[in-house]
């Protein structure tokens, strides 16, 4: 799995001119998922999202995570960050997951952060969707699940 995760001042998502997600200060997640990505990915994923601390503390530091900044997330289905541009002009989406097999993944990454105690809003899976945001920072961090079998 993929995630670029943007730490915003506001964000919400418009399906056919309809708002179906939006928060305040928060992250939006937008959500890239491989073939072969499976429920440790996104269990890893999910922890990370939920832990990772790029919210200023009283002094300005990068050292408290969303929960602790009274934050939401916003997490955002995207099988283009799968996008192979290495040949060619037209990316290649080979790599991410069929959309059956990611639904299930999503909703299941989805369904472990709303475990928290944050507010969580999503998109809607394998819809054309308008994502509006306010890129506080800006701060904007890529990880992928691959990185839990380098350490």
């Amino acid at each position: 799995m993929k995630l670029v995760i943007q730490r915003v001042s506001q964000a919400h998502v418009n399906v056919e001119g309809t708002t179906v997600g939006a928060i305040r200060t928060g992250l939006v997640v937008l959500v890239g998922i491989s073939k072969s990505d499976t429920i440790k990915d996104a269990d890893y994923l999910a922890d990370k999202v939920l832990g990772l601390r790029i919210f200023p503390d009283n002094e300005g530091k990068m050292n408290r995570n969303v929960a602790e900044a009274h934050g939401a997330i916003l997490i955002i289905s995207q099988f283009t960050l799968y996008g192979d541009c290495r040949r060619g002009r037209r990316p290649s989406f080979d790599a991410a997951a069929a959309p059956g097999e990611a639904l299930t993944l999503y909703n299941y990454f989805v369904d472990t952060v709303r475990k928290s105690p944050v507010p969580v809003e999503t998109g809607t899976f394998q819809a054309t969707m308008e994502v509006s945001l306010v890129n506080q920072g800006p701060v904007t961090i890529v990880i992928e699940s691959e990185e839990r079998n380098r350490k």
